[in-house]
Order: structure tokens, then sequence, then C-alpha cells
């Protein structure tokens, strides 16, 4: 029996760092699809002033955050031609302590910036729609999936 809770203690110590990792992963791949792909683009109702107030509205109750983004990016892209471009990445980037790759494509993206005329009390964003290549952090170096945007190109 004691052998047996020796053996229990064992593999919590050891294994549940890396459960730990993989369930965040998996949190980071899934907030990537829901917070940064909009395929087929959502038409916000005229009371959101604006996609991107509509779209921030959301992404903020979805991260339960109070703070206002500075920016954010869309793609409006099917998820599959995203995904593809983290499949294999040899670049590392420091910063993110993440694999990070430039899609070969460019895509179409909106971009939402918080805008410096606003009350302290709300978040008012402003809408730029771009087609340009995206900076992605990747969940590994191979087999990986999307977890963030760094930029566009």
């Amino acid at each position: 029996m004691a052998r047996d809770v020796v053996w229990l203690l064992f593999l919590q110590l050891v294994l549940r760092p890396t459960l730990v990792i993989g369930i965040n992963m998996q949190m980071a791949i899934k907030n990537f699809r829901t917070l940064h792909i909009d395929y087929p683009m959502v038409k916000y109702p005229k009371g959101f002033h604006g996609y991107c107030n509509g779209l921030m509205a959301y992404v903020r109750g979805r991260l339960q955050d109070w703070f206002c983004p500075k920016i954010h990016y869309v793609v409006h892209a099917p998820w599959k031609d995203i995904q593809k471009f983290c499949e294999y990445s040899e670049s590392f980037c420091e910063n993110y302590n993440e694999y990070c790759t430039l899609t070969q494509d460019s895509f179409p993206i909106t971009v939402c910036t918080l805008d410096s005329k606003q009350p302290p009390t709300s978040c008012s964003y402003n809408s730029t729609l771009t087609n340009q290549r995206l900076y992605l952090l990747c969940s590994s170096k191979h087999d990986a999936e999307p977890i963030g945007i760094i930029g566009i190109y």
C-alpha cells in the first residue's frame, strides 16, 4: 500500500506539469480560433457602431477582462488555411518563448485599434480592413497549431 502511495505521488509530481501545460496549450489554440478567426465575417447591428466595437465587446467578454486591448487582429479566412503555416516552424521567437512563422499567403484581416479619443470608461475601436501576411505564434515546432498573432507584414 505504501508503495502505491509513493507511486501515486511520483506520478502527480512528474505528470501534473505536463498535463497543465497541455491543457493551457489547448486553451490557447481554442482561444486563437475563437478570438482571431472570423470566417465568414460576422455583421454586427448598427448599435455596436462598427465591426470592431462589436467584436471587441465579444473578445473582452470571452477573456473576462475589463482591460481594453490596444490592437487586435481578426483573420477572415478558414481555419485550415491559417493552420497549415504552423505545421513546421524553424523559427523560435525568444520574446514570446514560442515558435513562430510568417505566412506565405496574404489574408483578409481586420485590424481593430483602440481609439485614443474616447472617454476612460469605454472602449471604442477603429476598424481597418487589409490584406496582408501574418506573423503567427505556433504551439510547437512540428505539427503545431496557431496560438497567437504577433503582427502583420
